[in-house]
């Protein structure tokens, strides 16, 4: 089943959420549905709130890029349960970034190079691990969403500002897309 992307101006994207249990009630069909609409939405990374569920659930799967521009994601797909970044360190740097819950819009965003990030798997088997470069940005990309952040709120004030009719457009649900979106009604 493939869910629509709820968009900018959804309270669920704004919550922290919550911790999910070792026996959270049919989670092997929710990883897999949000697979599907990962792959029907053209994305690499997908956390829970942008289907609407206030859960601490990304899925990610970085091999369907061309591999030869980002060869550290050729093998990078992966279920996170309940993850936390314990710590981040390295160089700042810029990359930019898009999301599917803010269609068309792509901005520079810094972020720090390396992170220690605690997860478990599909098998509830716990990790901690650290990563870097790509792995790394997309993973705080996502776990920013966990805890009610978007890549816009890290811009500076006259970027985002910039960025205001847009962000007013896309909460109307005016967006040239090509996946189901939920939008804030008016």
């Amino acid at each position: 089943m493939t869910y629509p992307i709820h968009v900018y101006g959804m309270p669920v994207l704004r919550k922290k959420a919550a911790e999910i249990k070792k026996d959270h009630e049919e989670l092997n069909q929710l990883i897999d549905n949000m697979y599907e609409t990962l792959y029907q939405a053209d994305g690499i990374g997908l956390a829970a709130p942008q289907i609407g569920k206030s859960l601490r659930l990304i899925v990610v799967d970085g091999t369907t890029i061309n591999n030869e521009e980002d060869p550290e994601l050729k093998d990078f797909k992966k279920v996170f349960i309940n993850p936390y970044i314990t710590e981040e360190d390295g160089d700042e740097w810029e990359f930019n970034e898009g999301c599917l819950s803010l269609p068309n819009i792509r901005e520079d965003v810094k972020r720090k190079s390396r992170i220690r990030l605690q997860y478990y798997d599909q098998d509830f088997n716990f990790h901690n691990e650290h990563l870097e470069g790509i792995r790394a940005r997309i993973l705080q990309h996502e776990v920013d969403h966990l805890n009610g952040i978007l890549f816009i709120d890290k811009l500076q004030p006259l970027k985002k500002r910039l960025l205001n009719g847009k962000l007013r457009e896309i909460s109307k649900g005016k967006a040239e897309i090509n996946y189901k979106i939920v939008y804030p009604k008016r």
